[in-house]
Formats: C-alpha cells, structure tokens, sequence
C-alpha cells in the first residue's frame, strides 16, 4: 500500500478556498498528515513565557489536500486509521481563557511527558487518547479562521474524531481542500480550560469522495455509532441544530415521521457537548446503528458503497 506524505512544510491558519494545495491524490488514497501541535511547537518546556507567545501562529493546520474527483456537493469521507503522537503534551490556562478565566489571575503553562500510554498529572494518570482537534474543508465563502469550528468542519473539538472513525465533510469547493491539525493526546468533553493535552503528531487517513451526499454534515461514524456534528455561537443552538440535523438524518433515512423521528432520538439518543470555549460552541448527537440497522437503515454501508462506487477499492 502506498502511502502519500502531507509534510508540516506549509501550515495554514484559516480554511479557505484560495489556499494553494500543498499535495493533489486520487480519489481513494492513503495520506499521513503531520502536524505542529496548536502553539505550532512554541512551548517545549514549562518555563516558556505565555506573554510572548505569537498567537497569529495558533491551530495550524497542515495541508490542504485537494482530491481528485471531488466536486461541490459531494462529502469527503475521512477513515481515521491511525494516530501516532509525540512525546510531551503542553497545556495552558489564564485570565480570560476557558470556563474559569474570571478567577484565575496569571496564566499557567505545564508541559506533560507521555509515558506508557499515560499522561501523570500530580496524583492522577490519564490513558492517552489521541483525536483531532481541527479538520476540515474549504468552505466555498469567506475565509474560517482554524480556530472556529462549523459547517466545514474546523475545530470542532470532538473527541470521537480519533482512529477507527470516519468523519464526512462537506465539499463546497473542487477538490475539497482538506487539511488538519490540532491533535491532543487527551480532553475531556468540554475542553474547559480552553486546552486538551496538546501534542504534535501524524495522522493517516484514507479519503474517499460521496458522491452529491445530502447528509447534514459535518457527521461521525463509528463501528457502533453515528454522530451529527453542529457549532452555533451558544450552546443552545447548537444542541438544536445537531438534534435537527440527526432528526432529519433518520427520516431521509428511514421514512419515519417527524414526530417518530424525535421520539426515538429523545427515548433512545445522546445530546453530547464536544467544546465551550471556541467561538462558536459545538454540540453531537449519538444514534446506535443498531437502532438505524432494525429499521433498514446502515449508513456505514452506504458510505462504502456511494465512495466506491464506478471505481476499484483501493489497496
């Protein structure tokens, strides 16, 4: 199997649809990101000073990639396959910075070694957990700082996007124009102290192209679960926009009613909160595909065989 480098050579710091393609791949191709971590590598131990960091260089992204064969309308789907980081995870807080910024009076910067698959924090040990703080497409209107998450995907600060998921993405653009970066070794939902345990690392994906996909996106799959994917500027709205947008996933999907529709996702889904602290805030919603699956629905299935379809599987 061949493997397509994306080098850190070229970082981006906005999704936009002028960004030159760093590499142009086939439709079906196996790529490895790497990635800077979201200070770009700035901090490398805890005496860095938090003041003179340069923040125009915050959440790059590597890339973009511009697939062939990818048109607006159609999804990128993105098989997360395998996430290798390094070997310390930085996190920082402040003034101003997460949930508890009004109380804290100066800022922290802590640098963690990875040892064993564990971060030790004091007393505590945490399992490592890589998964993708930022990635997306170009969106087809202005310029998205990487910062913000939305339609588009960005930093959507969703710790299901790890390997062995496959995330869609929306093309608005030829070749979608993907790109990603912002890996944590860890973070728990919320990201409330405005930080996961941030790391560089490499990241290899399998990009396929759906054809003119109608799913609201951006959306998730696992082996067990699907995952609408929504950022508004408060949180209640973007509850309501994931649950809508699950709502309207399982009646294209099914032909249940709008009433029968609700009615399951409120006695058998899961509103979940992914991140507070971006600029907009970003929400999902959890549907086992078992449920979807006793109702002659497999999405998963139906991903394959739409990226596949009129074209060899890939190697």
């Amino acid at each position: 199997m061949t493997i397509i480098p994306v080098p850190a050579e070229r970082l981006i710091y906005a999704m936009d649809r002028s960004n030159a393609p760093l590499v142009t791949v086939p439709d079906g191709s196996v790529l490895t990101f790497e990635t800077r971590d979201c200070f770009e590598d700035q901090i490398q131990d805890a005496g860095a000073d938090f003041v003179t960091l340069d923040w125009t260089r915050v959440n790059p992204a590597t890339g973009p990639v511009f697939v062939e064969g990818a048109q607006p309308g159609d999804a990128l789907a993105v098989e997360i396959q395998h996430i290798e980081i390094g070997s310390q995870a930085v996190m920082v807080t402040g003034p101003g910075l997460g949930v508890e910024g009004d109380v804290l009076e100066h800022p922290t910067v802590r640098v963690y070694p990875i040892n064993d698959g564990h971060i030790t924090m004091g007393a505590v040990k945490i399992p490592v957990q890589p998964m993708i703080g930022v990635i997306g497409t170009a969106p087809a209107g202005d310029p998205v700082p990487n910062g913000t998450p939305g339609p588009h995907g960005g930093n959507m600060d969703t710790r299901l996007i790890q390997a062995g998921t496959t995330l869609l993405l929306p093309v608005e653009v030829e070749g979608g124009l993907l790109a990603m970066g912002d890996l944590h070794a860890a973070m728990g939902d919320g990201e409330v102290s405005v930080c996961g345990l941030e790391v560089p690392g490499r990241v290899t994906v399998r990009v396929r192209v759906v054809p003119q996909c109608r799913w609201p996106l951006p959306m998730l799959h696992t082996d067990t679960h699907v995952y609408t994917i929504a950022s508004a500027v408060t949180l209640d709205e973007a509850a309501v926009m994931a649950t809508k947008q699950m709502s309207a996933f399982v009646q294209a999907g099914t032909g249940l009613s709008p009433a029968d529709a609700i009615g399951l996702l409120s006695a058998a889904g899961n509103l979940q909160i992914s991140q507070v602290v971006d600029p907009l805030k970003t929400c999902r919603f959890e549907l086992s595909l078992d449920i979807l699956s006793a109702l002659g629905f497999t999405p998963e299935r139906d991903i394959r065989l739409a990226a596949t379809a009129g074209q060899p599987a890939a190697d």
